[in-house]
């Protein structure tokens, strides 16, 4: 409705501006050319005609918007009585709810109203049509004076189209932060949002399981790093899919053990050391991944085997 009421909007600044146009050569035509002056006048008088319809238009958006906005705040009202009955929410907003939907009626009204003298303007311009031939004549008199008016009055129109223009781009800018996209593909794991809510900036709406940008963490014993190194081919075969095997390249060997990074590193400096061996995290990246997993098989944490082919 913000979008369609500020197209409206725009079309009739932009009306404004042709006839603002329109009534600059006529206020520059000389006496000699009363004729000219005449037809001029009469186009001007005409684009006022259009103007005022356009202003028609504009006054019906704002009343179909008022009217759904009116809807809304009645439906708000009923959803809520239900819930302040259970104390669900509070008597506070209940009532605002009701003010809301006080205030949207009354919004009606006025738009209606407004409407209405739109439509009693159009109407008058449509006198004033037939008035302007007996009227171009006399104001042709005040000469440079009226060109000078007539063309601040059409600068100003300008500029008016162009705020218009810029509340049409902004309601565009806000229509599209209507539809949220998701940044990955996935499956959906975790849902917090219900049809009908009202989100917030920031609030985590659900959470997605990305299915295509998957890896390896193997904890290779440091026993088994000797020849092993970035860039080597890997087996891996996964429990859960039967043993299936997928391709992929050592990418990283960890800087670390898994002991030394975890919240309480052990600390071996006693008298009763005990070798223990330790294990290194070691990533490894699918090859081809696209084709081996078309069935999209593969979901994040799954247990796997991997071969790494170190010679």
């Amino acid at each position: 409705m913000a979008l369609e009421q500020a197209e409206a909007n725009l079309a009739s600044a932009q009306a404004a501006a042709s006839q603002a146009n329109v009534n600059v050569p006529i206020a520059s035509i000389s006496s000699s050319t009363s004729i000219s002056t005449t037809s001029s006048d009469v186009q001007g008088s005409q684009a006022a005609v259009a103007q005022a319809q356009k202003q028609v238009e504009a006054a019906q958006a704002r009343v179909t918007q008022a009217r759904a906005n009116a809807t809304k705040s009645d439906l708000d009202v009923e959803r809520y009585k239900p819930l302040v009955e259970k104390d669900v929410i509070s008597k506070q907003q209940f009532d605002a709810a009701v003010a809301q939907a006080a205030a949207n009626r009354a919004a009606v009204l006025e738009t209606e109203s407004t409407l209405i003298g739109q439509q009693d303007a159009v109407r008058q311009a449509q006198q004033r049509t037939v008035q302007a031939r007996s009227q171009a004549l006399e104001a042709t008199k005040n000469g440079p004076s009226q060109v000078k008016a007539q063309q601040a009055k059409a600068q100003a129109a300008l500029a008016d189209v162009k705020q218009a223009q810029a509340r049409v781009d902004q309601a565009k800018l806000n229509l599209g932060y209507t539809k949220i996209t998701a940044p990955v593909s996935g499956i959906v794991n975790k849902k917090n949002v219900q049809v009908g809510a009202n989100l917030s900036v920031g609030q985590d709406v659900l959470t997605i399981v990305p299915l295509t940008d998957l890896w390896v963490t193997a904890n290779f014993k440091e026993t088994q790093l000797e020849k092993m190194k970035p860039g080597q081919d890997v087996t891996i075969k996964v429990d859960a899919l039967g043993g299936r095997k997928f391709h992929g390249k050592v990418r990283q060997i960890g800087g670390a053990t898994g002991s030394r990074l975890s919240l309480f590193p052990p600390e071996n400096a006693t008298g009763n050391y005990v070798k223990v061996v330790q294990r290194i995290p070691v990533r490894i990246d699918f090859t081809n991944l696209a084709e081996e997993n078309k069935d999209i098989a593969l979901r994040p944490g799954f247990s796997v085997t991997p071969i790494v082919s170190v010679k």
